[in-house]
């Protein structure tokens, strides 16, 4: 088996696994009980934030655990939106985001709120002029995807956060879902960004469990309130043993992530200098600095793209439409169709997402399939 879908989720690591295991079994009080079963969980619950907190050199009071990216998403867009609402009901993001953001900004402006998507080039990347430009008075919130989840593209971030430099007032947010242990943490967490959005099941973590990164002295309203766990700002029990875990999955991610990184760049490149070369075939995903190491999204002109990936799967090769989340609406890549990319190039699109436990070998079976496959559905056409 091949699996090449890390970027809908990874499996989880053995090892945070393990964790989750032994923290269920041990360590099962609530961290708010004051009995001793309390303070225990209570400690580690701490040690798990301070050991994120380090490993992303911020401080542990900036970090507040979510269920995951949807909500970490929905919560600082929501929450700027009630938070600051006095000051203004403008909202700028771009118009590939994930869902998570787009269908929120799609419903705070049912309730009244502005948004300006701004456009992409043809690499799926905006421009910062158009980021200028769109800046208003009442302009609250700034948010901006770290990496493009369907093709990879990098976001000029570090350039947005030089503009925003002169708007203090104005929230900017960055959701590195896609983004975390890819070899750019010093663009996500740069010195002008106020919130970042992180996923623990993209990281070999637990699903259901994730963290915001909340600049100190930022505030945003919560969306969760009851017995005031996370400093009050996101209630309810949290999550121990996924908590703890999903930090393990963290620092694993992380150590030695330079190697990580040109491994899967390695094994991209195998990929995508094999199928270029193929008449139908359209490479969205570049092959450079700008886009990152682990995604390669293309298409087979004249094959819808639920096709490629059951052919694949009939190999033992897991592949995805470009986006887990809509992949079963049938509709064409929200992506490729903001870059303007004709329909039936949309609706053919496939995307190859790696992890560091793939390998070259694996990509060279892949080509091998591909090239069986391409023979095959070249005389279909």
């Amino acid at each position: 088996m091949i699996y090449f879908d890390n970027s809908a989720t990874t499996q989880i690591d053995p090892s945070a696994l393990n964790t989750y295991d032994q923290v269920s079994k041990k360590i099962w009080g609530n961290p708010s009980s004051l009995h001793r079963f309390g303070e225990e969980s209570f400690n580690l619950l701490n040690q798990s934030r301070k050991q994120i907190a380090d490993l992303l050199g911020v401080q542990p009071n900036e970090i507040i655990f979510t269920s995951g990216g949807t909500e970490g998403d929905n919560w600082v867009l929501k929450g700027t939106a009630i938070e600051k609402r006095k000051f203004g009901r403008h909202i700028i993001t771009t118009a590939v985001e994930h869902p998570a953001i787009h269908n929120t900004c799609e419903q705070l402006k049912q309730l009244g709120y502005d948004v300006t998507y701004l456009p992409v080039d043809g690499e799926g990347r905006i421009s910062i002029d158009d980021l200028k430009a769109a800046i208003r008075k009442d302009t609250i919130l700034v948010s901006i995807m770290a990496v493009n989840n369907e093709i990879g593209t990098i976001q000029p971030i570090k350039d947005a956060a030089e503009v925003l430099k002169q708007y203090p007032n104005i929230h900017y947010h960055i959701d590195a879902v896609q983004g975390i242990g890819k070899g750019i943490q010093d663009l996500i967490m740069n010195e002008r960004v106020d919130f970042v959005t992180f996923s623990g099941h993209k990281f070999h973590a637990p699903r259901g469990v994730g963290f915001i990164y909340k600049r100190a002295g930022k505030k945003i309203a919560p969306l969760m309130i009851g017995g005031g766990q996370e400093h009050n700002l996101r209630s309810g029990t949290e999550n121990l043993p996924a908590i703890a875990a999903m930090a393990r999955a963290l620092r694993l991610l992380l150590t030695d992530e330079d190697a990580k990184v040109q491994k899967q760049a390695a094994i991209k490149s195998a990929i995508y200098d094999h199928i270029k070369n193929f008449d139908k075939v359209t490479i969205f995903s570049k092959d450079q600095d700008n886009f990152a190491p682990h995604i390669l999204c293309f298409s087979i002109l004249g094959v819808r793209g639920e096709t490629i990936v059951h052919a694949f799967e009939d190999h033992d090769i897991y592949i995805s439409t470009t986006s887990a989340c809509s992949s079963k609406d049938h509709v064409p890549s929200a992506t490729l169709t903001a870059m303007q990319e004709p329909t039936e190039l949309c609706t053919s699109a496939v995307r190859v997402s790696l992890d560091a436990n793939n390998t070259l070998a694996e990509a060279e079976t892949f080509n091998r399939v591909f090239d069986q496959l391409y023979e095959q559905f070249s005389k279909l056409s």
